[in-house]
């Protein structure tokens, strides 16, 4: 059941201000000399100074703190391709949980761009503004191609959230599910039900974590992905099986492991009672999961769970990864975003879950206790130590791998990125009430 009505929801993005985003000076500008300063002739001092050493441009411009969401609408939400103008309240709520969560300052830039590579040529265009490039609601199989062009001929992280942030967080929920099963990784048969953005960059990633490809079944509106059959992409491709080994129902027999990215009720209770002992299922299709969280518990009490839903244990939501992964990133001004930096994300959150929870945080959600189990196996979104412990980690392996071009003192960066947020919020929340706005 929704918590807002329909005109709730057209207010909040209309009331006062139009939407939900605008920019603020940084510094005065209240009087003559503050006036030179900001533009001429004080500016010309910078200017020159970066026309000499390109990389000064972090140090006196917002450069080091700035992040394009962009998109062209062609796969929003639920919502499917409704266009760069009907996309941009989501694209500005992106932004908005950039700055809430990881104080990461965002533009969110809609293009009327269809063409892959007339796309990539204009988010090119755009490396000398922007410190990171998050890529939203770009359909597949084009974003793909994409994203990885762009990580290719960047000198900044680019990343697409829809593939990769669904995977590192589902990712962190399955190795504690894992552990509390007591499965192995490498021996875990694994059935995917979706294959598109974020089914494949998932199935990647697991991969990456340890689950053996070949133990991975995937499925998309057609049934089972395997090789000559037809409507097959090269992406669709890489997860295919040797032949056709029968349809869900029949794969899904003794699965240890169920990953939902599709739509709702593909998964029955049939299915269900047929796996593993002890499964793991996470039914990730918003707002109606692959199969309900009641229904699925009480058909197997044994059941880990996990979906995109907050009004069910195990939340996967984006959120826990993107504004921190961004700000690692951006703290040691990383090159890339790599497959280390992703594991090293996944295993922060995996980690944060074992540890006990603040009181903070329970009032936060109502709750008297959260403990480490199979009703709590990744830490709650709003648990601020997630910005401590996630971006140190990314900046972390940013370092180790060789992509970072500046190198901070880990454990002193752990404690501004504290400070950070605590004034950010702050800042934030006194700008807000100035509205008087009544949400």
């Amino acid at each position: 059941m929704s918590i807002f009505t329909f005109e709730e929801a057209l207010d909040y993005h209309s009331i006062g201000r139009k939407g939900k985003l605008e920019t603020v000076p940084t510094k005065p500008c209240i009087n003559q000399k503050h006036l030179s300063l900001a533009y001429t002739p004080g500016v010309a001092i910078p200017c020159r100074e970066i026309q000499k050493n390109k990389d000064l441009v972090y140090e006196y411009t917002n450069k080091s703190n700035l992040v394009a969401v962009v998109s062209n609408g062609s796969a929003v939400l639920g919502l499917g391709n409704i266009g760069p103008e009907a996309g941009k309240p989501v694209m500005e709520g992106k932004a908005v949980l950039f700055k809430i969560f990881a104080d990461v300052d965002v533009y969110d830039l809609n293009l009327r761009v269809s063409d892959p590579d007339q796309f990539i040529e204009v988010v090119k265009t755009m490396e000398p503004t922007f410190g990171g490039i998050n890529l939203e609601d770009i359909k597949a199989p084009e974003c793909f191609y994409i994203e990885q062009k762009l990580i290719n001929e960047m000198d900044i992280p680019v990343f697409h959230d829809d593939q990769h942030g669904t995977a590192i967080i589902s990712g962190a929920a399955l190795l504690n599910a894992l552990e509390i099963t007591g499965k192995n990784i490498k021996s875990i048969k694994m059935v995917i039900s979706g294959a598109g953005a974020a089914a494949i960059a998932s199935a990647k990633f697991y991969v990456s974590l340890g689950v053996k490809k070949e133990n991975i079944f995937m499925f998309d509106s057609k049934g089972l992905l395997y090789k000559n059959r037809s409507a097959m992409n090269e992406f669709k491709l890489e997860f295919a099986q040797d032949k056709n080994v029968g349809s869900m129902a029949d794969v899904i027999k003794g699965a240890d492991v169920f990953i939902g990215l599709s739509v709702k009720c593909v998964l029955n209770l049939d299915m269900v009672k047929s796996m593993e002992k002890n499964p793991i299922i996470f039914a990730m299709a918003n707002p109606d999961p692959e199969i309900d969280f009641e229904v699925a518990r009480k058909i197997r009490p044994d059941v880990i769970m996990a979906t995109g839903r907050s009004d069910y244990p195990n939340q996967i939501n984006n959120v826990s990864g993107f504004p921190f992964i961004f700000r690692g990133a951006l703290d040691v001004r990383a090159r890339k975003i790599n497959e280390e930096m992703k594991r090293a994300a996944a295993k922060s959150l995996a980690d944060l879950a074992k540890e006990p929870v603040p009181e903070e945080v329970l009032r936060a959600y109502g709750v008297k206790k959260l403990e480490f189990g199979p009703d709590y196996i990744i830490p709650k979104p709003l648990d601020l130590r997630i910005v401590e412990r996630e971006a140190s980690a990314v900046a972390q392996a940013a370092m180790q791998t060789g992509v970072a071009k500046k190198k901070i003192d880990l454990q002193k960066y752990k404690q501004e990125l504290k400070e950070r947020l605590h004034v950010s919020r702050k800042r934030i929340r006194d700008f807000i009430c100035s509205y008087n706005l009544s949400f």
